[in-house]
């Protein structure tokens, strides 16, 4: 697979995740967020509080799964760049974590799945 193909299914996948927390009341406010530090895949709100969400996609869960893709050294990454996007608010609202690990069909969203 080339690197075409794996952004587009990379794109495809954050659509779907996107689609699902919408649908369960989240609002988006941010696709692919870029800083220095790195890139949220998606923010959204929920209530008062920003959700910082990774996806990650895999077509089968070899290798412990997409969910075990995010490794301590991408949570700090993920806590970095999540700090920077709430340090341009202004305000500190409440702030979570939550993964969508995609794989092949099935998706399942990790609420809190680490914390600050």
């Amino acid at each position: 697979m080339n690197n075409r193909e794996r952004r587009q299914l990379g794109q495809a996948a954050e659509r779907r995740a996107r689609a699902h927390l919408e649908r369960h009341g989240l609002r988006c406010e941010a696709v692919n967020w870029h800083c220095r530090h790195g890139e949220l895949d998606l923010v959204m709100r929920d209530g008062d509080t920003i959700v910082f969400v990774e996806v990650r996609y895999r077509s089968r869960a070899a290798y412990g799964g997409a969910a075990a893709s995010i490794d301590p050294r991408k949570q700090q990454k993920l806590l970095r760049a999540a700090r920077h996007y709430l340090a341009g608010l202004g305000t500190q609202p409440p702030a979570r974590f939550d993964v969508v690990a995609i794989e092949g069909d099935r998706l399942h969203w990790i609420v809190d799945a680490f914390g600050a």
